[in-house]
């Protein structure tokens, strides 16, 4: 039997009509098995050779090559070897970059170890018309996102009870030191203290600890832009008293997908050491139910002087990313502001799990996000924030109520209601990723993370280099 190393190892790639042309030059027989139908694949295994045949339907793009890459990676993760993989066809830089994307997100499995075949320092890759520093460039790339991605997707995944405040706080504490972050946090008694009457009020009825945690990467680069990312941090959601049904209540462990995409960005921001500074806040806690919880009719005061009339408990995320954003404007000067939440069941209806619910204030902005959003595949559609919706969130008793009292377009109430605590910021987006953040994958029996918003943020990132 041949060595592994003496084995070659190829991909091609076929569309239908690509396939009716080549398929003379391959046994026949093999008609029966492969068509070039897309996410069809085949194998021809000899002594020195495995060929692997891809099919991509009848049109080859940059967005079915990431797809379509991640699950050949999974499926075949066991039967790849951990050496150069030649692609023969002659993809152009950014197709060959979107399909080594794809195959590097296929090698995730919860918990994360890096032990496909594709990270080893073994693997390599080769193509006809890219040079070896192009292809190491890309592969680099690809592995940053994926350290980030696959970071934040561990963290939504975790049971809840492997989640707690004190565990991703001690986490977020270790990648501040291995990638020279500054970090701070404030429990609860020093939330109070800090004027953070949202957050605190969702944090009340928890046995755990708040922990309203800051993170900065600062890049070497002088007058560098500076993003604000805000990601929900809610570990576990009940609903707090507004309580929720019991089916299907274990998904909740979920509740903190804005913050998951909010790390993996920032690590890989890190890992690239690109030339931007981050401010990255991450309100921490869950929303459980005590005796101690916030109800109902209460009327809370946020960081930025506004009042709020507590009108569902279950309406919490908006509470500690009403805090997050007045933090972060009254306290750093950025030119963008981006918050990021599975925030409400409204989007999901709107949009199940085809995009993330978007809103922004600024056309540069909202022209970079959706170029973005194009590249990475992490869909997005823009809602309007027009003022006719804050008539919904008025309050007799207080400045706003959290949640609308008519049943109908929630997540544009959520989002009119976030524009109003971040401090009049000229650059401000809010994604509801309700619906995409976890979902049905792959690599798993039931729904589970998905990456979802680290590949956006990636590619905006790179959109200031």
């Amino acid at each position: 039997m041949a060595k592994k190393d003496s084995i070659q190892q190829t991909i091609q790639l076929y569309t239908t009509e690509d396939w009716s042309i080549s398929k003379a030059d391959f046994p026949k027989n093999m008609q029966l098995f492969f068509s070039a139908a897309e996410k069809e694949f085949f194998v021809i295994a000899e002594e020195n050779s495995v060929q692997y045949f891809i099919g991509f339907g009848k049109k080859i793009t940059t967005a079915n090559l990431l797809d379509i890459g991640k699950s050949f990676s999974y499926k075949y993760r066991k039967s790849l070897l951990a050496q150069k993989l030649i692609i023969k066809n002659e993809l152009k830089d950014d197709e060959l970059e979107a399909f080594i994307i794809g195959l590097f997100q296929g090698t995730y499995q919860y918990p994360f170890k890096n032990e496909h075949p594709f990270w080893s320092s073994d693997f390599e890759i080769e193509t006809s018309k890219q040079d070896k520093k192009t292809i190491n460039a890309i592969i680099k790339d690809a592995k940053a996102l994926c350290v980030g991605q696959f970071a934040g997707m561990d963290w939504l995944n975790k049971p809840a009870n492997q989640k707690k405040v004190d565990d991703i706080s001690s986490f977020l504490n270790e990648i501040s030191k291995k990638y020279k972050l500054k970090y701070k946090a404030y429990n609860r008694e020093e939330s109070i203290k800090k004027g953070l009457g949202a957050f605190v009020a969702v944090n009340q009825g928890s046995a755990m600890d708040a922990a309203f945690t800051i993170l900065e990467y600062q890049s070497s680069k002088k007058s560098a832009p500076t993003i604000g990312l805000v990601g929900k941090c809610v570990l576990f959601d009940t609903g707090g008293i507004s309580i929720k049904p019991s089916a299907n209540l274990h998904y909740m462990k979920s509740d903190m997908g804005g913050a998951s995409a909010v790390i993996g960005a920032l690590i890989y921001a890190a890992e690239m050491q690109l030339p931007i500074n981050i401010i990255a806040v991450l309100p921490i806690t869950d929303n459980a139910v005590s005796e101690k919880s916030y109800l109902p009719s209460d009327v809370v005061k946020a960081y930025n002087g506004k009042t709020i009339e507590i009108i569902d408990t279950d309406a919490e995320g908006r509470l500690t990313l009403a805090d997050g954003l007045s933090y972060i404007t009254k306290n750093y000067k950025l030119n963008h502001l981006i918050d990021l939440a599975t925030l409400t069941g409204s989007s999901v209806r709107m949009f199940g799990n085809t995009c993330g619910a978007y809103f922004c204030n600024d056309n540069q902005l909202n022209q970079k996000l959706q170029s973005s959003s194009e590249k990475s595949q992490n869909r997005i559609w823009n809602l309007p924030l027009w003022d006719v919706w804050k008539s919904e969130i008025t309050s007799d008793v207080a400045d706003f109520k959290n949640i609308s009292l008519k049943p109908v377009g929630d997540c544009i109430v959520a989002a009119k209601f976030l524009e109003q605590f971040i401090n009049d910021h000229p650059s401000w987006a809010h994604l509801d990723i309700a619906g995409v953040a976890y979902g049905n994958v792959e690599y798993a029996k039931d729904k589970a993370a998905t990456g979802y918003g680290v590949h956006l943020l990636a590619q905006l990132f790179k959109t200031y280099n």
